[in-house]
């Protein structure tokens, strides 16, 4: 196959499997050609086919891969970013539905609403923080098409970094408000505590992630939009998510969000 068909082929392979909910084998083994370049071409294919078929369109993005404990754990060696779609987003105290997932877990996450274009390739974490209009907690629910959420890094990134579906908070406030760096959270499942943690350990600041990639999309001609919503990465590991679970995280400064499953459709 020639490099466009490689892209088409991966694209409408992953776009299968999760409309139809089925596990795939990792492409690196049938494609050795795939790498990281290659597969944010896939991303993009698989964006373009997902915004036709389902009738969305981009309303954001999300950084994967950011804390390197998580990193060592999925042997990668670099974070990767995702892309966010208007209808991946899921809103409060509605209860979700795990019947479309494969294996989905969720993370708890800080989410970044822009007001201004933020375009590489020197961005800082002060351009970051200028840019931003507001911060809320978000969590988002990854569900690799990956059999065993078993992949390479440029397996990922084509699989849209395991993006499946995200949900952030309905009360906005300003970057000053905390020290992003240092703000705590607590992630408890089923009102038990499995994890806790600070902003730090998203690559040191949580605005470090969202530079990170304001400087890698300028390498393919795009940057973060007035108006879309960049979730900076998950300060803890991944949990597996069942029918009945109830997620809640909580930040210092700024509030707290809520997440329960259900298996009725």
């Amino acid at each position: 196959m020639i490099k466009t068909d490689v892209v088409d082929y991966i694209a409408n392979e992953l776009y299968k499997a999760e409309r139809d909910c089925y596990e795939v084998d990792k492409f690196v083994d049938q494609f050795p050609e795939l790498n990281v370049e290659l597969a944010y071409k896939v991303q993009e294919s698989l964006t373009e086919k997902k915004c036709r078929e389902e009738n969305t369109k981009i309303s954001g993005r999300k950084l994967g891969l950011t804390s390197r404990a998580k990193q060592e754990m999925m042997g990668v060696h670099e974070p990767s970013y995702g892309i966010l779609l208007e209808n991946m987003q899921l809103f409060e105290g509605e209860r979700i539905r795990v019947h479309p997932f494969i294996h989905a877990k969720i993370e708890p996450e800080i989410a970044f609403i822009f007001d201004k274009e933020v375009k590489g390739p020197s961005v800082s974490v002060t351009d970051i923080l200028e840019a931003t209009a507001y911060i809320t907690p978000a969590v988002e629910i990854i569900d690799s098409r990956y059999r065993n959420f078993k992949f390479t890094l440029a397996d990922v990134i084509a699989d849209n970094s395991s993006s499946s579906r995200y949900m952030f908070g309905e009360k906005f406030h300003q970057v000053d408000d905390v020290d992003l760096r240092l703000m705590g959270m607590v992630f408890k499942k089923n009102g038990e505590v499995v994890a806790t943690s600070a902003g730090a350990s998203v690559m040191g600041h949580p605005a470090r992630a969202v530079a990170w990639m304001a400087n890698k999309l300028i390498e393919r001609g795009q940057s973060i939009n007035p108006g879309e919503v960049v979730l900076s990465g998950a300060l803890s590991e991944a949990f597996t998510l069942t029918a009945g679970d109830h997620f809640s995280v909580s930040f210092d400064g700024i509030g707290a969000l809520e997440a329960a499953f259900t298996d009725k459709k």
